[in-house]
């Protein structure tokens, strides 16, 4: 399952790949009770019964231009890609073109979200795939760096060219996309990559679901920068009896304030300055107090309430604390968030085995 980025038709638009073998898209929308609910809007059937395996949309970038076609791709367990169109006014999605891709299932399939008529592609064949959708079925490239099945990829929102695969090999891959014929980093993760996904605002962070091998987030700036042969791991962390298949970052994000800085009234700092200094980042405060979980019982502990963790960070589940409103704002402004020095973030993992949704705070300061 994907949010789009950008509202379609005034609605938040939720795009779900199923076992059915249909791509389906849910609009949320406000009931009666001034609450929210998922109500079906398009469903579009894959042409070979098979299992619907992916999906991604086009806007993962921000800035999408208005004239920019709002499009979908999904991979099946038939091995085939399908490009999809999301008409706004309706009715919802249309095929453009589908084509056989692998050989194999097709686990992934992703955008190049600052050229989206390119697209990427894994499968159980161990190959990682290029194609130009304007000129399919011929593949732009094919790698077989990955020597098992490719599972994840992810193209960078933030920095373009820079391309992130994962792979059952246990093996992450960081690219840049003007040269595929080899990474520009080979970072094993002791577990089989099923699932990447850049952070929202800092540039550098990949989160990554290693299965066994729990989960992972690589901070890939000196591979970048410095062609540094390998991201380094920021925070590493193993579900005991679990297999991790899920990950993802939240969208809301704490900021550890000053200690002199006063807490100031709901809404007062609209994120309106383009030219404001890294200190000076800052967003509408929207909820204070308690963090967004809440249970009895931490998740993980080291005997002070966390998990020490690679680089001098601290990993916990947010359940049972509190996140004093004196110290910290919560910002869910998407403009100039970069910039900042957020130094607690919320991410969720989901596991097989246990069956269990796990919301974790990673204090990273």
């Amino acid at each position: 399952m994907k949010w789009c980025h950008v509202p379609v038709g005034g609605h938040a638009l939720l795009g779900v790949a199923d076992a059915g073998g249909s791509v389906e898209l849910l609009r949320l929308v406000r009931s009666e009770q001034n609450s929210y609910m998922l109500e079906p809007f398009s469903r579009f059937a894959l042409e070979k019964r098979g299992l619907a395996l992916s999906l991604d949309w086009s806007t993962g970038k921000a800035g999408r231009a208005s004239d920019q076609p709002l499009k979908l791709i999904s991979s099946d367990s038939n091995g085939q890609l399908s490009l999809l169109k999301v008409s706004e006014a309706g009715p919802g999605l249309q095929a453009v073109a589908t084509w056989q891709a692998h050989h194999f299932e097709a686990w992934i399939a992703a955008f190049n979200y600052w050229q989206t008529e390119v697209v990427y592609s894994g499968g159980d064949d161990g190959l990682l795939k290029g194609w130009d959708t304007r000129t399919p079925p011929t593949s732009v490239f094919t790698s077989r760096r990955h020597s098992m099945g490719v599972c994840s990829i992810q193209s960078s929102p933030h920095q373009e060219n820079v391309l992130a695969t994962g792979s059952y090999d246990e093996h992450v891959l960081l690219w840049d996309t003007r040269n595929m014929k080899q990474p520009l980093a080979d970072t094993p993760v002791q577990g089989g990559v099923w699932r990447l996904k850049w952070h929202p605002f800092r540039r550098h962070l990949l989160l990554a679901a290693c299965v066994h091998g729990g989960f992972k987030v690589l901070n890939c700036q000196r591979a970048v920068e410095e062609k540094q042969e390998a991201c380094t791991v920021a925070l590493s962390h193993i579900l005991p009896n679990a297999l991790v298949y899920g990950v993802d970052w939240s969208w809301l994000y704490f900021h550890r304030l000053p200690q002199a800085q006063p807490l100031f009234p709901l809404g007062s700092f609209p994120c309106s300055d383009p030219g404001a200094k890294t200190a000076d980042v800052v967003c509408n405060l929207k909820v204070k107090g308690q963090s967004p979980a809440s249970s009895s019982d931490p998740l993980v502990d080291d005997g002070e309430g966390g998990t020490k963790l690679q680089g001098g960070g601290r990993l916990k589940a947010p359940c049972g604390s509190r996140l004093h409103a004196s110290r910290l704002q919560i910002c869910d402004c998407d403009l100039y968030l970069e910039a900042a020095n957020f130094d607690i973030n919320l991410l969720a993992t989901c596991s097989f085995y246990d069956h269990v949704l796990h919301l974790w705070k990673w204090d990273s300061s």
